[in-house]
Formats: structure tokens, C-alpha cells, sequence
């Protein structure tokens, strides 16, 4: 199916949506509305309060709870309901159904790279933050590699997750620089623990665990995931260069990886602790190998309740990287970033509210190359930021903000936020938005001294300036957005390879992105659900050269069905865009492809345990049904080659028990 074809499936999703605006019930009067809190999702929608979707609240664009449509920025929920209709292995795939993300890869690995409305102009996710329930969980070494988050990461424990598309350096800092993304997890509601497992052709295997318990004022959650793709046997052609033995290799390309999270709430205390480890192929300069991230992170914090208008939190944020390869560039990574930070809000009236805060931060890391030590070195940060709204009306709010940092002996930098947003009836949001962000160089930007590839002391930090003009609709069963985008990036941070070795450089041109993104979500009666999204945007320099390995054109849609509470059944189209050139490449060129996947869960517990305290059920996951390998641009090395990120169809059959109490 050509492009064509998926621009017109996407497009009908959202033509149903639109249908639904003539159909949408009246509205019961405001007494009748109740706010959801973030954790009250259920499966089962239709049976909640009418205005359930109407009031649906986020945390991340504020750092407290406010409904969707005032949140001061352009964000996609991925609710607890679509994660159960939808499925996924891994924290990609799902964010793979997100409108406006794309995936990629890079050369040094298949990083699972995820960028935002096109922005990848790294070859890592370093212009995006990855959150846990609100804490950064950074990599500094590098600046951005999450591909053990993004493979490893226990997603049977999320609740949801919120996306911020754009800037959203006021409240989180470097690396908030295109987009956001907050994985928020469960609350125990009694106690409950849950087992999968599954398998597949191919050594294909899935095991996951999840323990929930609740008793008075202590909360406790915790999860366990571990995941072994097929082998992928195939030809990989390498470009000639000084370390290429050979042009043409057989390569056997494994992905593995497993994660754990433990939470525990009581009495205003937290503690939050996450491992994720993956292991797969690397492809650097003619040869293959094998390389090794894992990701410690652990987060202890306390909210206080001030006075009935003041709320603030304090935490201290703690995350540990490694990173290894036994092949060629031979490198030990061994980094840490340690966070301190008191967080505010305060309500002065019904109108005025403000969230503001301070931070302390203090990064290290060392490379080895081989046994020489070719980057080593620490930095601080400190910083304060400040986000003030005030509603001139019922209908119209202003928000304003701004963050001040100062890091190590760069000069003091100031990203601001503003906007506008003006809700002309209880259905119709408009929001004009303009944020600034900024992402600092990473330790491997100013220390490296690699043969190949040299650090620059004299970098600054790369800036974005971001305008957001976004119209959406909700109603009790609907949801309709759509944006246009217009950024400009200054000083972007690239290895510049025109002489050997390679050195990191600020680009002295700015880049420019810009594009639309829609989505729109709609329930149909009788356990229908429609979903569907599509992104175009276009990218380049002052010399018109485009930046980043992503489509121009991306459209997503699936469709699931719930048959009472017993059957969920789904099935997802993402298409990525065709991208031009690489016609020297030895390997398939990146053409246009369709990520086809599916889900299927039975319950088999009303029809033969018919108890309310345990259950099994029957598990079926398929990814890729098209079959189709999937090559992807070998970006950051210079080489106009691709490398493969996609082994073709997944198939995944299992099962899984649970036993729960109250």
C-alpha cells in the first residue's frame, strides 16, 4: 500500500471524527461534570462519566494537574485504555503509534532513536527528555542515547504517557529541546500481582511481572520485563574505509533486553528506582559488533503541603549509564548525573497561579578507548525557573515563563515561554504558543579525544525558539487536534567530518523546522475505537540541506475493538514516507514502509474459573505482519548507507495469570 493509500486510511479516521462533532450528546450541566485523576483510567470508557475524555488531565506540561485543553502545550496522552487495547513490547513500539513521532536509527547502533515532528538533526534522542513520573532520567556522556528505555523499560507498569511536542526547557532543562515525554506509572488500588509470558519463531520470547500493593497510606509498585528478539541472519554492505575488512558481511544482529521499576509511596514520601539494560548490533566504520547499554536511575522525594494555596516538592535525583563494546571503536562508557531540586506551586486566586523552582546539578563521566582514557570530566549546573498563568477570563488564559541557567563555565542562558490560550466554547481549544529551549554539550562534545573523532572545549549550547498554533475539539467520546509547527535551531552541535579526524561543531547557520500534525481519537459505541494521526514537515540550513534522516510525510491509524470484557482486538498502521537519495548505498535504499502490528487478548476467565480473584488469559502480539525488512539511514557517520533496524514479521503467542484482592 503506497502513500497515497495510508494519507486516505488516516484521513478517514479523522473524517469520523469530524462526523462525531453533529453527534456529540449535550453536555450534563457543569454539577454533574467530575474531574479524573491522572491514575483513574479503566478500559472501559463508555461506562464512566460522559465527560470523562471532555476533563482528561496531565501533569507534565505544568507540573500539576490541569485538564488537556489548558495545559500550555501541544501534547498527545497515550491513555492506560490504549495501552491495554493496542499492546507492545516495548516502550517503542507504543510510542511508534504516537502522531508526530517518528522512528530512526543511527550509525554507532540501532539506537531506536525517536524524534519529534522531524527533528533529528543527532544521531542520538539527545533534543528529547524522557521522564519518570516527572524526573529526568538523563544519559551525559553522550547527550541523549535512551535506546535501553526505549527497548527495556517495564511498559505492564505505565498508566499512561504524556508527550509533549515542543520546547520544554522552563520547567526540565537541557535536553528539553523538541519534545518531552513523561511515562507516568500505576497506584496500586489493593493488591494485585500479574505474570506473562510468551514465545514466538525464531527464539522470539516476552516474560513480564507486575506487583501492586495498597494497604492504609503505603503504595507500593513494582514490575519486572525481559524480552529476546529473533536472530536476524542478513547481508550487510559496508562503503570503503580504513577499518572495512570486508564490503559485504553476514551479519547475525540480536536484540535482547530487560528492565525492572519499584516504586513506594507513604505519607508524602517517595521513592522511585528503574534498571533497563539492552544488548544489540552496532555498525561503525566497516564493522559489526555487538554493544551493551544499561541505565541505573533512582529518585527519593517528599511533597509537602505548605498551605492550602502552597505546594511544593523536594527530590533528589540520582542516574548511572554504562555503555560497552568489545568490537571496533572498543569503548567503555561510564557516566552520572545527580539532580537536587524544590519544586512550587502556588494559587494566589481562582485566576493566578504560578509554579517555580530551583535546581542543582552535578554531572561525570569517563570514556575509555580501549585501556586509554579518551574523555574524562565533571561539570555543575544550577538554575531557577518560574511559569506564571492568569485567566483574563472564564475562557482566555496567559501563561508566561522562563528558566535560567548557568552551566560550568558557559555564560548564563535564558529560554522563555509564553502563549495564549482561549477556549471559545467547552469543545473548542486554540492555543498560540512560543517556547525557547536550549541543550547543553554533552561531555563527549567538549572532551573527546578519539582518533577518530575530537571533542571541541569552545562549544556553546545549542537553542531553539518554537511557535505552536493548535486547534482542537473534545467532546466525551472525541478528541481532534491539529498544529502547525515553525522552529528555528541555532549553534546545532554536529561532527563535522570534512577533515580527519572528526570534530564537534556548532553549525554556524540556523536550521529551520516547520510542518503540520493532526490526530484524532474517537469511540464508537459497542467497544469501537478509532485512532489516526499524520505529520508533514520539511527541514534545512541556509544552503537548503535537509538535516535529519526523517520523511517528509508520516500518517498512522489503527482501529481496536473491545467485545464486553473479555476480548480486545487491535491492529495499527504506521507508514514512514519515502526519503531520497542514497543511491551509492550497498544496502536496500530507506523507501517508504508500512509498521503493520497487531494485538489480541482473551479473557478466559468469565467463561471457565468465573472467579473475580484470578484469571488467565490468552495473549497474541504480532509486529511487522507485512514482512517487509525494514533499512534505515546510517545517519552520523558521514556515509550515505543505510544499515537494518526491522527483522521482518514478530510473532508472539502467550499467556498470562493474575491473582488480585481489595
Amino acid at each position: 500500500m503506497g502513500s497515497k493509500q495510508c494519507l486516505t486510511s488516516g484521513l478517514a479516521v479523522l473524517w469520523l471524527t469530524c462526523r462525531a462533532f453533529s453527534q456529540a450528546p449535550t453536555p450534563p450541566p457543569d454539577d454533574a461534570k467530575q474531574s479524573v485523576k491522572p491514575s483513574d483510567a479503566t478500559p472501559d470508557l463508555l461506562s464512566m462519566d460522559l465527560e470523562s475524555l471532555l476533563n482528561l488531565k496531565v501533569t507534565t506540561a505544568s507540573k500539576f494537574a490541569e485538564k488537556l485543553s489548558d495545559a500550555p502545550s501541544v501534547m498527545t496522552v497515550v491513555s492506560q485504555d490504549e495501552l491495554k487495547r493496542f499492546g507492545g513490547m516495548t516502550l517503542s513500539q507504543i510510542l511508534n503509534r504516537v502522531a508526530g513521532l517518528n522512528t530512526s536509527s543511527g550509525f554507532f547502533q540501532d539506537r531506536s532513536t525517536i524524534a519529534v515532528e522531524g527533528d533529528q538533526t543527532r544521531v542520538d534522542s539527545g533534543h528529547i527528555m524522557f521522564l519518570i513520573n516527572g524526573r529526568p532520567v538523563r544519559e551525559i556522556m553522550e547527550g541523549g542515547v535512551s535506546s535501553d528505555l526505549l527497548q527495556s523499560f517495564p511498559v505492564r507498569i505505565l498508566e499512561r504517557i504524556e508527550v509533549i511536542k515542543g520546547p520544554g526547557s522552563v520547567l526540565y532543562g537541557s535536553d528539553a529541546f523538541s519534545g518531552v515525554v513523561n511515562l507516568i506509572t500505576k497506584k496500586a488500588v489493593g493488591t494485585s500481582v500479574d505474570v506473562s509470558s510468551s514465545g514466538g519463531p525464531g527464539g522470539a520470547e516476552a516474560n513480564s511481572a507486575e506487583l501492586l500493593y495498597d494497604h492504609g497510606a503505603l503504595n507500593i509498585v513494582a514490575a519486572g520485563q525481559y524480552h529476546q528478539m529473533p536472530i536476524w541472519d542478513t547481508k550487510v554492505g559496508f562503503l570503503p574505509g580504513p577499518t572495512n575488512p570486508e564490503s559485504i558481511q553476514n551479519a547475525s544482529l540480536r536484540d535482547d533486553g530487560e528492565g525492572a521499576y519499584l516504586g513506594i509511596n507513604d505519607q508524602g514520601f517517595r521513592f522511585m528506582s528503574s534498571y533497563t539494560g539492552v544488548e544489540e548490533a552496532s555498525f561503525i566504520r566497516g564493522v559489526l559488533g555487538d554493544t551493551r547499554w544499561k541505565r541505573g536511575f533512582a529518585d527519593l522525594g517528599y511533597d509537602l503541603k505548605a498551605s492550602s494555596k502552597w505546594e511544593m516538592s523536594f527530590d533528589s535525583t540520582y542516574a548511572r549509564t554504562t555503555f560497552d563494546t568489545s568490537e571496533y571503536p572498543f569503548v567503555h562508557r561510564d557516566s552520572y548525573d545527580a539532580l537536587f531540586e524544590w519544586t512550587n506551586s502556588y494559587r494566589f486566586s481562582e485566576k493566578d497561579r504560578t509554579t517555580f523552582g530551583t535546581l542543582f546539578e552535578h554531572i561525570a563521566g569517563t570514556e575509555l578507548y580501549k585501556t586509554f582514557i579518551d574523555a574524562q570530566g565533571s561539570r555543575e549546573q544550577g538554575g531557577f525557573y518560574a511559569q506564571y498563568e492568569h485567566k483574563f477570563t472564564n475562557d482566555l488564559k496567559l501563561i508566561g515563563g522562563f528558566q535560567a541557567n548557568k552551566i560550568g563555565d558557559i555564560a548564563l542562558n535564558v529560554v522563555p515561554r509564553g502563549g495564549l490560550i482561549w477556549n471559545p466554547s467547552s469543545h473548542v481549544t486554540l492555543k498560540a504558543l512560543y517556547g525557547g529551549a536550549f541543550r547543553a554539550p554533552s561531555l563527549d562534545d567538549t572532551l573527546l579525544n578519539n582518533p577518530g573523532l575530537k571533542g571541541n572545549p569552545n562549544l556553546v549550547p545549542e537553542t531553539i525558539g518554537t511557535l505552536d498554533i493548535q486547534a482542537s475539539y473534545q467532546n466525551n467520546r472525541t478528541q481532534l487536534a491539529m498544529a502547525y509547527f515553525h522552529s528555528r535551531q541555532d549553534n546545532v552541535i554536529f561532527e563535522n567530518g570534512i577533515t580527519f579526524p572528526a570534530v564537534y561543531t556548532n553549525l554556524s547557520t540556523p536550521a529551520t523546522f516547520q510542518g503540520i500534525d493532526s490526530e484524532g481519537k474517537y469511540y464508537l459505541k459497542k467497544g469501537w475505537f478509532l485512532m489516526g494521526g499524520a505529520l508533514y514537515q520539511n527541514n534545512h540550513d541556509a544552503a537548503l540541506t535537509v538535516l535529519t534522516p526523517i520523511p517528509a510525510f508520516s500518517a498512522k491509524s489503527g482501529v481496536s475493538y473491545q467485545a464486553g470484557k473479555t476480548t480486545d482486538i487491535s491492529i495499527f498502521d504506521a507508514y514512514e514516507g519515502h526519503l531520497p537519495g542514497f543511491a551509492g548505498s550497498l544496502n536496500p535504499r530507506p523507501d517508504a514502509f508500512h509498521s503493520v502490528s497487531a494485538h489480541l487478548r482473551f479473557d478466559l476467565t468469565k467463561r471457565w474459573i468465573k472467579n473475580d480473584e484470578r484469571g488467565v488469559a490468552a495473549l497474541l502480539y504480532g509486529d511487522n505482519l507485512t514482512n517487509t525488512p525494514v533499512w534505515m539511514p546510517q545517519w552520523g557517520s558521514g556515509a550515505l548507507n543505510t544499515i537494518p533496524v526491522n527483522r521482518g514479521r514478530t510473532l508472539f503467542l502467550g499467556i498470562e495469570v493474575w491473582q488480585k484482592s481489595e
